[in-house]
């Protein structure tokens, strides 16, 4: 048994029934509420984790989300969406509202731990250090503090500027950058970056990281993001 706490938020009883039953087995604390409002009246400061449903009753999973992101005492709750929706507005609109991870019914239950344990490990205060060292996406990993991407094990090279855009793609995974955030972020205060070298270093970096490549996809109008199958 662990010391992790978490809250399932769903109006389909069996469905929270089943998800308590099955972390309830990988030794987690689990509790569960049928609505947002049944959620909302409980002491939410004490869970490490929230699964909450998108299509609930008067107040929303989204709805939600954004209030506790707007409270400082719930704002730092990792949140991982579930949900019947899987357009590509809804998975960015619960990226964009903070959430850690979202994942689309039907699913597994071994991704749904999987995805659970990933979460807790990137944000647990007593695995933050190891969180910030690394990033992995299945065999893709990234040393943080080495530079180093590897996948299944293989050093891979990049340039400097292909390694920062993909460790700043892979630590928002979901979330669309325009050119103009690329820039910002990557090349900061050198001049003259014309948005062509963006594109060029992306198709570069797509072709090193072989079938991880696909995962950065192009929005058209509006930018790049690191999006999970």
């Amino acid at each position: 048994m662990n010391d992790y706490r978490i809250l399932v938020v769903d109006d389909e009883e069996d469905l929270c029934e089943i998800l308590k039953f099955n972390l309830e087995n990988e030794g987690y604390f689990v509790d569960t509420a049928n609505s947002a409002e049944e959620a909302l009246k409980m002491e939410l400061t004490q869970y490490n984790l929230l699964l909450l449903d998108v299509m609930m009753g008067e107040i929303s999973g989204f709805k939600m989300a954004n209030m506790l992101k707007k409270n400082k005492a719930t704002a730092s709750i990792p949140i991982i969406f579930i949900t019947a929706k899987d357009t590509e507005n809804d998975t960015v609109t619960g990226f964009n509202l903070g959430a850690d991870d979202y994942i689309s019914k039907p699913f597994s239950l071994r991704e749904v731990i999987a995805r659970v344990q990933a979460v807790l490990r990137r944000t647990s205060p007593t695995q933050g250090k190891e969180a910030q060292e690394q990033l992995q996406y299945k065999g893709l990993l990234v040393d943080i503090t080495k530079k180093k991407v590897s996948i299944d094990g293989i050093e891979i090279s990049l340039t400097k500027k292909e390694f920062e855009i993909l460790l700043l793609l892979l630590q928002n995974k979901g979330r669309v950058f325009s050119r103009e955030d690329i820039l910002a972020k990557v090349w900061q205060e050198e001049v003259y970056v014309l948005d062509r070298t963006i594109d060029v270093n992306i198709t570069r970096l797509r072709k090193k990281i072989g079938e991880y490549g696909k995962c950065i996809v192009t929005r058209l109008g509006y930018g790049y993001c690191f999006e999970c199958e």
